[in-house]
């Protein structure tokens, strides 16, 4: 363990072997944003009234350590910290990049600073977010050799924070300090983080510096890409799968995001606001410039949506949904001209509960289907329905309904982690690597 330490804690300058117009930032997380804490669908959250005890008052002078994945690795990263649904201005300072060990501590030797604009602190208005100053890692002397490691983004908000803009459905634990414990993330160990949660704060992106001829594929979608009755920490969801055989055959040269919200829809809701949230956050159509758009290096999306725009609470018509699709396809084409968009079919919900389950909602998915996969709006198609489908009984196939979060019978819904490795398996490679 000393050894791989003092390995890691090396500090890689930019290679000598490619000159800075061969290099480019990609985006290599993403976590999409979707409104103010607690309004969101979160899965297997913890008690936080020790943390945040009210919502409207936010983070309490306390430091976060989010734990995050990326993609690919580089050279150097930089990282988005976003107050896009805030009431009032945060302010960060004492934020520093690790690598993760293991629970709440970092690698010793690898947390270093990250500054923006040259400074330690940042303040960020209501409905804003910003980039940081690039940071150089501390890693071994191939970037590669990261593949799998996780980064510890630790960070202070001084003062009280106000409404937090986060991402609830993380499925991934991440550590925090008591109200009033102050500047806490330089710290490598754990004793200052006692508390958990598998949600992210703030953070929406890390970018890494990499050869100008790395891909981006961003995964578009609803709770489904987001990763609902996946294993928590197991890093299960159909991206995660998609990854893992992206990197299998073309290593680091391709990085795979997840841009999923639970409850998202492609036309609803017609209004959203910080003042007036929805659980599923803003539509896609309303969140696609900040999600997709203004991620750096995107080449492909793959987007798998529309049954929350069935369900009994939104009851969207079919020409409603067939006319948002084709309109966020169109905006992607006209601002990205070389990245292919590839329509995904949406899995069955027959059978579920609540507000899912119907035979009008699946007479609408199928028909939907059908739109996708023959309409031409699409680059391509992955047939995500016919990966899952059981034809006996219309619904999941039964092996892929039992809940591999917290275990139980699952929601006839959401796939569990077998059902989200067959979906991955089933898209064409081809189809989304130039």
């Amino acid at each position: 363990m000393l050894s791989l330490r003092l390995c890691l804690a090396t500090l890689l300058l930019t290679s000598l072997s490619f000159s800075a117009e061969n290099r480019k930032w990609a985006t290599s997380w993403t976590a999409s944003i979707h409104g103010p804490y607690p309004s969101g669908n979160a899965s297997a959250q913890p008690d936080l009234h020790f943390t945040f005890p009210s919502a409207t008052t936010g983070s309490r002078d306390q430091t976060f350590r989010l734990i995050v994945q990326p993609d690919i690795w580089g050279t150097q990263a930089r990282l988005r910290f976003s107050n896009v649904f805030g009431a009032k201005p945060v302010t960060f300072d004492g934020i520093f990049a690790g690598l993760h060990w293991s629970g709440g501590a970092i690698i010793p030797g690898t947390n270093h600073s990250v500054q923006f604009n040259g400074k330690k602190s940042i303040t960020i208005a209501p409905g804003e977010s910003a980039w940081s100053d690039p940071v150089t890692l501390a890693v071994t002397k191939d970037p590669k050799d990261l593949a799998g490691r996780k980064l510890a983004v630790s960070f202070h908000v001084a003062g009280d924070s106000g409404p937090m803009t986060w991402h609830a459905k993380a499925l991934t634990t991440s550590f925090l300090t008591a109200p009033g414990a102050g500047a806490k993330g330089q710290l490598e160990d754990e004793s200052a983080f006692p508390f958990t949660t598998t949600s992210w704060y703030f953070l929406d992106a890390v970018d890494m510096m990499v050869p100008a001829s790395t891909q981006v594929i961003v995964a578009l979608g609803d709770s489904i890409t987001d990763g609902t009755d996946s294993t928590l920490n197991g890093d299960d969801r159909w991206p995660n799968a998609l990854s893992r055989r992206v990197h299998a055959i073309y290593g680091n040269r391709v990085s795979v995001v997840n841009a999923g919200i639970g409850g998202n829809q492609v036309v609803g809701p017609a209004e959203y606001s910080p003042q007036k949230p929805v659980g599923g956050g803003p539509s896609a159509r309303q969140r696609l410039d900040r999600d997709v758009l203004s991620l750096s290096g995107v080449t492909a999306v793959i987007w798998l949506e529309g049954i929350n725009d069935f369900s009994a609470n939104a009851n969207a018509s079919v020409e409603a949904v067939e006319s948002g699709m084709k309109e966020v396809v169109d905006r992607i084409h006209s601002k990205l001209p070389s990245a292919r968009v590839i329509g995904a079919t949406v899995t069955s919900a027959l059978g579920s509960r609540n507000a899912h389950g119907s035979p009008e909602e699946d007479q609408k998915r199928k028909t939907l289907n059908d739109f996708i996969r023959h309409s031409g709006t699409f680059d391509g198609v992955a047939d995500f329905d016919q990966a899952t489908l059981d034809p006996q009984t219309g619904g999941l196939r039964p092996e892929f309904v039992p809940d591999s979060t917290i275990g139980g019978p699952g929601d006839h819904l959401h796939p569990n982690r077998a059902g989200y490795l067959a979906m991955a398996t089933s898209i064409d490679l081809k189809s989304i690597i130039h």
